[in-house]
């Protein structure tokens, strides 16, 4: 009986392990599955990136580009307001294309070697990463715009994702079928963050949601603005968001109620972007063209760098720099610690979906249609 025990004990130890395991698997140097980086949406990659990147290659297709880019194994992920989902490798070369019937703004998610991608129609595909062969679809009642997530117990793999029909929808990462619907009071616009079993997404009825992904069942509905147009980030027990009345703030999930407030008292102009969070610092740029840098305690503003334009694409950190895009078609590299620009290149047509970032490339898509790649040697 003793023995019995011990081995009873020992194997939830190793369940516990394995399910830590799962939950938590990090972006690596060499892939960015989701839009931003990691299941919690904190946009920052573990990559090096050239000093002063080169414009290596572009691909161009056959409409506007609103999506953003992922990536993993070599293989660059987009969609296009062509309705195509792209497949290319690291050369610029064309590997796969699937034909959706309507536009695509939502970006992909590549997790197991398969890709998840939500279009205009409301129809969700999972696609085989590697051919592009379509696995399976399923139909939402309303437009996709926000990247699926995903959380795994350990025996299947659950991806949701939000839709204009006001639920957030959870299916059966191999087969489509579906698990379960929350419905929310207004639309879901960006992606839902995933952190400890829960996933979390501010929508356009103004609330932080916190839901249960095994069961779907809501954990908390927490008050926080009138319209979230973003994703949001979390960090332990904190969520940051940014709405559309311009104020960016931080949520304590255990007082449930926000725990600071910024705004700029002169624009009040909206946050689209998502967050981007690393140590103490998160940052995120809004549609009066700044990109801003908090300490994450406070709330205190600790820099601004004015990009020349409104700011829709969300930041990514790569080490101690930050890639900012805006709707003028700048990309630029700035100092993590005091916003000071190193790095700029002019695409001239707009970026609303961030860049995703490797070992040595920058991927993005711009509103010409193309898919632009840079690089060198760090």
């Amino acid at each position: 009986m003793i023995e019995m025990k011990y081995m009873i004990k020992i194997n939830s130890l190793i369940l516990i392990l394995v399910l830590v395991v799962v939950n938590t698997v990090a972006q690596t140097k060499d892939s960015w599955p989701i839009f931003r980086g990691d299941q919690r949406l904190t946009g920052v990659s573990e990559a090096s990136i050239p000093t002063s990147p080169k414009l290596l290659w572009t691909f161009k297709t056959g409409d506007n580009i609103k999506s953003a880019p992922v990536v993993y194994k070599g293989k660059v992920v987009i969609g296009s307001t062509d309705g195509f989902v792209y497949c290319l490798d690291f050369n610029g070369k064309l590997l796969w294309k699937f034909k959706t019937n309507n536009s695509i703004e939502a970006p992909a998610l590549i997790h197991d070697n398969m890709v998840f991608i939500g279009n205009l129609d409301g129809m969700l595909y999972g696609l085989d990463l590697n051919t592009g062969k379509k696995l399976w679809e399923y139909e939402c009642e309303n437009q996709i715009i926000g990247s699926a997530n995903w959380w795994s117990d350990g025996n299947s793999t659950y991806v949701f994702v939000g839709s204009y029909d006001f639920f957030l929808h959870c299916v059966d990462a191999k087969t489509g079928k579906l698990k379960w619907k929350y419905e929310s009071d207004n639309y879901i616009n960006g992606a839902a963050a995933c952190a400890n079993g829960k996933a979390m997404f501010g929508g356009c009825d103004g609330f932080l949601h916190v839901v249960d992904v095994a069961t779907g069942k809501l954990d908390e509905k927490i008050d926080v603005a009138t319209y979230v147009a973003g994703s949001v980030t979390i960090d332990d027990e904190k969520v940051y968001i940014g709405d559309y009345d311009g104020q960016f703030f931080q949520v304590d999930l255990k007082l449930k109620k926000k725990a600071w407030t910024w705004e700029n008292e002169t624009t009040h102009l909206p946050f689209i972007a998502s967050p981007a969070l690393l140590g103490n610092r998160v940052l995120t740029g809004n549609d009066n063209k700044f990109l801003y840098c908090f300490d994450k305690s406070n709330g205190k503003k600790l820099w601004e760098y004015n990009t020349g334009s409104r700011v829709e694409a969300s930041p990514v950190i790569i080490d101690n720099k930050v890639i900012v895009a805006n709707m003028r078609g700048d990309l630029a590299i700035v100092n993590l610690s005091d916003g000071k620009p190193v790095w700029n290149y002019e695409i001239g047509s707009q970026i609303i979906g961030n860049p995703a970032v490797v070992d040595n490339h920058i991927f993005v898509g711009a509103f010409d249609g193309n898919v632009y790649c840079f690089g060198g040697s760090s």
